[in-house]
């Protein structure tokens, strides 16, 4: 098949990339560095020419709230009316568990946007909702540092390195459209202070962990339902620690 993934060069898209090429597909990873920009529209319909399947992984570049829905909004609108034009077969775009549940922050409002245009758009279509990437657990640590320490709720994240998340979506484009949500996230769920504990400790970061049940994630209070998948998630297979271990032996 011709996929053309949205976001090709980031994290995801180039493991993406990787992998169905290996299978034997023809990938255009597409991007603004490559000409194709969603936001703006440029390229999108030269890139969809022929295309069997797109999936986007796109981000927007920011996490405040306006400029946020703006990316996803505008962008979304963009792409989905350039795949109806060209007639794309399988629209697949990855978004987060629990997006539904995290409306409090404008981030995931804007995230809940992207799927409702998804929803009512003629192309057929898969939403794959994942759990948090391992690689950014650092990053949820940095953004929780109050006052010297790094303060965090103990709610349960069943986060999943990129590499399943990879996988698990080139096994979706595979598949026939959904037109539904698939849950996908990492093989076991944690607290997620023990998470940010666990990092430390392997990479030697002295930091205080706090445990605070109020503490916020991107201005989202959290209980052990907000992170974690619902009763029948695709599990990647990578643990934790399985991947601290990998990232020191790079």
């Amino acid at each position: 098949m011709k996929i053309v993934i949205i976001g090709g060069s980031g994290l995801i898209g180039s493991k993406l990339a990787t992998r169905l090429r290996d299978a034997g597909h023809e990938v255009n990873a597409a991007s603004p560095s490559t000409g194709v920009n969603a936001l703006t529209g440029e390229g999108l319909k030269a890139a969809l020419a022929g295309a069997n399947v797109v999936v986007d992984v796109a981000n927007s570049p920011s996490f405040e709230d306006e400029p946020a829905l703006r990316f996803f909004d505008t962008a979304g609108r963009n792409l989905l009316a350039a795949e109806a034009e060209a007639g794309v077969a399988h629209h697949i775009a990855l978004s987060v568990v629990g997006t539904d549940r995290l409306l409090a922050s404008g981030y995931f409002r804007a995230k809940q946007r992207q799927e409702e245009l998804i929803e009512a758009s003629p192309v057929p279509w898969t939403i794959v909702q994942a759990t948090q990437f391992f690689e950014f657990v650092a990053g949820i640590a940095d953004g929780s540092v109050r006052g010297g320490e790094v303060r965090l709720s103990n709610a349960l994240i069943q986060p999943m390195a990129a590499d399943d998340v990879a996988a698990a979506l080139a096994a979706v484009v595979a598949e026939p459209p959904a037109r539904g949500r698939i849950e996908i996230a990492g093989p076991q769920a944690l607290p997620l202070d023990a998470l940010v504990r666990r990092l430390f400790a392997a990479t030697g970061d002295k930091r205080p962990v706090v445990t605070d049940a109020g503490a916020s994630y991107f201005g989202v209070q959290l209980d052990d339902r907000s992170l974690t998948p619902g009763n029948a998630p695709r599990l990647g297979t990578i643990r934790f620690e399985d991947w601290l271990a990998q990232r020191a032996l790079a």
